[in-house]
């Protein structure tokens, strides 16, 4: 049970007290984002414990008429949702949090948005596995105990993965462990009895369902929030620094694009489609920053076509920040979204557009057509830089007439500088992102950089009307895309693969109780041949053999010869275990497929959202006051057997089945407003 931990002593990612800890994953490290990580476990307790206080209040307040008790009701309700509102509030400012996930070395680089973990409550998974083992697969569940152990173990320290690879493997392991669980155990047609409770990234709601399908999703969710994580701390003032970030935040959106794909329907808002391609947009506006960011490592050349590409560059990173802004002022996504994330993607939106002017005018202002330069190959490079050339002047002409650059290039500025201006009344009206001195000091910069620029170029006695710059055309060379990591993928081996092939032993298939038979040989023969792979079939059955009489059918699974478990054997392996069969016999033990289709109806599934059920897997009746008093409860007639063919008088069907009359109303319970379908999405 322990060869996937390391004990103490070993080389770590962080320290350990006494006992073992999985790979890629330490509970006990003390790092700022394992602080915030505790924080938001914490605060998710309280937001779900004001949560089930104002149901209370909620319901109490339909149930009474006493006009004392509603008012008193009302300052409550008033209460919980102020203490509700600060909660949220609070969980806002951990999720803006981002200067804890940045790289300590990196001075001068404009911080990035990681996405938070989602936090889960523990989950017994002991006794619902070993009572379906005992009574599914007729095994002793108790023999599995270091299996679900193990399984145990993996889910809980997945709830503290390291910020690295190593984290990342962590999740996917059990990620694949659970495609294995779900077909072993949760079948179609019955509730095992686990309920698996997440906590919604942004709001801190709480979902709990019995499906799995929630534990795969959240589990993914994780993986694409730890990958942002890896993109946020890596040191991006290196060329493999800069490479890991692309890779890591390309990876991000390849998993929330694969989420998005698979799991359709999650209850949990953060996990919603509208909310999943936000995040996707918003992954890769952070890789194509990074893209920006690699190709102005090695410095920017002052020189015409080199400025003309940046500021294509730039404009396209301008442009996706556009689109992810857009994306998160739509509602209801701007009403859960943190409004440090929307305001820094407006800031980036102008900073990176006011880059791109910046660029042209210097390519234009400082760049004069000489007779050396190549005049087809600059009116080309500048004819792509706009959808419309200004004033409907040619390329040409504008690259040899010295006042028409010169009047081009100080428009592009007067934007350049507009834009800069706006980035920085954006960056005042957060508070949180006046908290972030590296990023009003690159802005500052920046301004102060085009107003320089600008002043170079100003006249005193030139009085003329500043023309509007037209838009840039984005542009670039190496596009953000979304990569599927292989960790969404992995293989790993099957925790419960002794209960024997996945294609047989399922939680779908039924058979019935293992038999013991005892096989003799008649005449050097057995009676019968086998078939298919493991494990092996009984087929050509002799209806007139020992192995018949002693209840053998043919279709019988081999599942034991003797003491020897023979689920994975195929047809060569278990003939070596029955070639030595003497006139006394040998016992093997075998399971007859049952139909699937006898099983009884599913039980539907119990979602809870808020602390509230929005459905239950049982029906509960509510009792009147007739109800309550046995005397005067109405006793139907029962009604004869002979009279269930008999013509119905209260009905026009000519047939009527026997039923049960019951006084009681099936009144269904009223739930809060709180719990409706708009809740969850």
């Amino acid at each position: 049970m322990t060869d996937t931990l390391i004990p103490n002593g070993c080389k770590t990612n962080g320290p350990v007290e006494n006992g073992y800890f999985k790979k890629g994953c330490n509970p006990f490290a003390q790092t700022g984002r394992s602080k915030l990580q505790n924080k938001r476990a914490l605060l998710n307790q309280d937001i779900i414990k004001q949560m089930r206080l104002r149901a209370g209040a909620e319901n109490l307040l339909k149930a009474t008429s006493n006009n004392k008790v509603r008012e008193q009701v009302v300052l409550e309700l008033s209460y919980f949702n102020a203490v509700l509102q600060r909660l949220m509030e609070q969980l806002e400012l951990l999720n803006s949090s981002v200067e804890v996930y940045q790289n300590v070395q990196e001075t001068s680089i404009i911080p990035l948005i990681p996405l938070g973990l989602k936090e889960t409550k523990d989950v017994d998974f002991s006794v619902p596995l070993k009572d379906f083992i005992l009574e599914h697969y007729s095994e002793d569940g108790s023999n599995f105990q270091d299996q679900i152990d193990d399984l145990m173990d993996l889910r809980q320290a997945c709830r503290t993965p390291s910020r690295n690879p190593s984290g990342v493997d962590l999740l996917a392991n059990y990620f694949s462990q659970l495609s294995f669980l779900e077909t072993r155990f949760f079948s179609p047609t019955r509730q095992l009895g686990i309920f698996f409770t997440w906590y919604d990234s942004f709001t801190g709601m709480p979902v709990c369902q019995q499906n799995i399908s929630l534990e795969k999703a959240s589990m993914l969710f994780n993986m694409a929030a730890l990958y942002s994580q890896i993109g946020t701390r890596a040191d991006r003032q290196t060329q493999a620094g800069l490479e890991d970030a692309i890779a890591a935040f390309q990876k991000s959106a390849g998993v929330l694009h694969f989420l998005k794909e698979t799991f359709t329907h999650t209850p949990s808002y953060d996990m919603s489609p509208a909310m999943l391609s936000m995040l996707i947009r918003l992954m890769l506006a952070q890789a194509q920053e990074c893209m920006f960011e690699q190709i102005t490592l090695p410095g920017i050349r002052n020189e015409f076509f080199s400025l003309l590409k940046m500021s294509q560059e730039a404009a396209k990173v301008g442009e996706t920040y556009s689109q992810v802004h857009q994306s998160m002022i739509q509602t209801p996504i701007k009403n859960n979204v943190p409004f440090f994330w929307t305001t820094m993607s407006h800031l980036k939106t102008s900073h990176y557009t006011s880059l791109a002017h910046y660029f042209v005018s210097t390519a234009l202002l400082d760049h004069q057509l000489t007779p050396t330069d190549d005049e087809d190959k600059q009116e080309k490079a500048l004819s792509q830089l706009y959808d419309a050339m200004p004033e409907g002047r040619s390329p040409l002409d504008i690259l040899k007439n010295k006042d028409d650059r010169r009047r081009i290039g100080k428009a592009h500025l007067q934007r350049s500088i507009m834009g800069h201006e706006e980035a920085i009344r954006t960056h005042s009206c957060c508070r949180h992102l006046k908290e972030l001195d590296i990023l009003s000091h690159i802005l500052q910069a920046s301004l102060k950089r085009s107003l320089t620029k600008f002043d170079q170029n100003d006249k005193e006695d030139e009085f003329t009307d500043y023309m509007l710059a037209p838009d840039i055309i984005s542009k670039t060379e190496k596009k953000a895309e979304m990569e599927i990591p292989a960790s969404t993928k992995v293989k790993v081996t099957d925790l419960f693969h002794r209960l024997g092939p996945l294609s047989v032993f399922s939680a779908k298939q039924r058979w019935s109780a293992p038999r013991t038979v005892r096989l003799r040989l008649q005449d050097r023969d057995l009676g019968f041949t086998l078939k298919g792979d493991a494990p092996v079939q009984i087929q050509s059955l002799d209806p007139l053999c020992p192995a018949a009489a002693e209840g053998l059918r043919e279709g019988d699974y081999i599942v034991a010869v003797g003491d020897t478990e023979c689920k994975w054997m195929g047809v060569s392996d278990v003939m070596k275990l029955l070639k030595d069969v003497d006139e006394e016999g040998v016992n093997i033990r075998v399971v007859s497929m049952m139909d699937s289709s006898s099983q009884p109806m599913p039980t539907k599934s119990a979602t809870y959202c808020g602390g509230l059920p929005k459905t239950y897997s049982m029906i509960c009746l509510a009792y009147d006051e007739d109800d309550k008093n046995p005397k005067s409860r109405k006793v139907a007639k029962k009604p004869s057997f002979l009279s269930w063919g008999l013509k119905n008088k209260k009905s026009n069907s000519t047939l009527s089945l026997p039923t049960a009359d019951y006084s009681g109303p099936w009144n269904r319970p009223t739930y809060p407003n709180s719990c409706n379908e708009s809740a969850l999405y």
